[in-house]
C-alpha cells in the first residue's frame, strides 16, 4: 500500500511542538503533502528538511510567515517541479509537485505528486478576487498535467482547497452560502473539476501558465461528463457528515462541538483515484487548526 497524508501545519515551527514529528516516526506515511508552512528556507534547514527519514521538497513564498508548501517523502522522486508557472501565485508558495516516473511500472509509468495550498478568500474582497484568479489558472493547469508530454499521468493533488464542496462538507452550510470557502462560484469550480474531462481543457504545454485571456475563460459549454478528477475521501465515504470535517475555526467552541469544515481533499486522476482503499481523518492529537487525512492506495512507486 502507498499511504499518502496531506496535513496544512499553520506553521511548521508551531506544529512541531505539538508532536508533529513524532506523530510522523509512528503512522509512517510513504509521502506527506503539507501546506502552509509559514516559514523560509533558513527556518527549515538542519531542521525541518527532513523529518522521520523523510526528506522535503518546498516551495517558500517571497513573504516571510506566510504560506509555503512542501513534501516529505520515503522515496527518491525522478524530478521535482517547484511552482506551476503563475507569474502571480508562485511567489506565494502554493504549489509543489514530486514526480515518480518509472517505464518499467505494472502501473501508469508516470505519477505526480502534488502538495497545494488554495488562496482563502475571507479576508474580504481583494483575496477572493486573487481566489478566483488562481481557480482560473489551476484548472487548465491540471487538464495539461494529465497529458504531459503526451503520455497520460496519474496524479493526486493533496492541500488544503479552502472550498467546502457541498452541504454535507460543513457543519452550518444555510449560514455560509455568501461566505469564502462555500460561495456558489467556488462549489461550481469543484463541481466541473470533479464531473468534466479536465484532459479536453485548454491544450497548452506542461508546466506553463495559459495566457490570461484563457486562463479567465470557463471550460467550453458543450462538454460532456465523464473521465474528471476523483474527490478520492468522497468516493470511499460518500455520505459522510460531522467524522469528515478536517478544520475547525478557533473561535468559539467550534472543536469541541465539531462545528467544522472538509477543506483538506485529495483530489486524483482517476486511475489513481480507483486504487484508494482506505481513509482516516486524525483526531486524535491536533497539531494545527486542520487534521492531518490520510489514504491508502493500492499502488506501488
Amino acid at each position: 500500500m502507498f499511504k499518502l497524508t496531506s496535513l496544512n501545519l499553520n506553521g511548521i515551527r508551531s506544529a512541531a511542538t505539538k508532536g508533529l514529528q513524532e506523530w510522523m516516526a509512528q503512522s509512517l506515511p510513504d509521502c506527506i503533502c503539507v501546506q502552509e508552512l509559514k516559514a523560509q528556507e533558513a527556518d527549515l534547514s538542519g531542521r525541518f528538511d527532513e523529518i522521520a527519514g523523510n526528506r522535503g521538497y518546498f516551495q517558500f513564498a517571497e513573504k516571510k510567515g506566510y504560506s509555503g508548501v512542501g513534501i516529505y517523502t520515503r522515496h527518491a522522486p525522478s524530478d521535482v517541479i517547484v511552482g506551476y508557472g503563475s507569474r502571480e501565485f508562485d511567489a506565494e508558495g502554493r504549489y509543489v509537485e514530486l514526480r515518480f516516473d518509472r517505464p518499467g511500472r505494472a502501473h501508469s509509468p508516470k505519477l505526480s505528486i502534488i502538495s497545494c495550498y488554495f488562496p482563502s478568500g475571507s479576508s474580504g474582497e481583494e483575496r477572493q478576487a486573487a481566489k478566483f484568479r488562481f481557480l482560473a489558472e489551476l484548472y487548465p493547469h491540471l487538464a495539461a498535467l494529465k497529458q504531459c508530454g503526451g503520455t497520460p499521468r496519474e496524479f493526486v493533488l493533496c492541500g488544503d482547497i479552502n472550498i467546502a464542496h457541498q452541504e454535507i462538507d460543513l457543519k452550518n452550510f444555510k449560514g455560509n452560502r455568501k461566505n469564502s470557502g462555500f460561495l456558489p462560484e467556488e462549489r461550481a469550480w469543484m463541481t466541473e473539476l470533479l464531473r468534466h474531462d479536465v484532459a479536453a481543457a485548454l491544450p497548452i504545454a506542461c508546466g506553463s501558465r495559459p495566457p490570461e485571456e484563457e486562463a479567465a475563460a470557463p471550460p467550453p459549454a458543450d462538454w460532456v461528463p465523464g473521465g474528471g478528477m476523483v474527490d478520492v475521501y468522497r468516493r470511499l465515504h460518500p455520505e459522510t457528515t460531522g467524522d469528515a470535517y478536517t478544520w475547525w475555526s478557533n473561535r468559539g467552541q467550534a472543536y469541541a462541538k465539531n462545528v467544522g469544515w472538509r477543506l483538506d481533499y485529495q483530489l486524483a486522476t482517476p486511475g489513481f483515484g480507483a486504487t484508494a482503499r482506505s481513509a482516516a481523518i486524525h483526531k486524535a492529537q491536533r497539531f494545527s487548526d486542520h487534521a492531518p487525512l490520510t489514504i491508502d492506495y493500492d499502488w506501488k512507486l
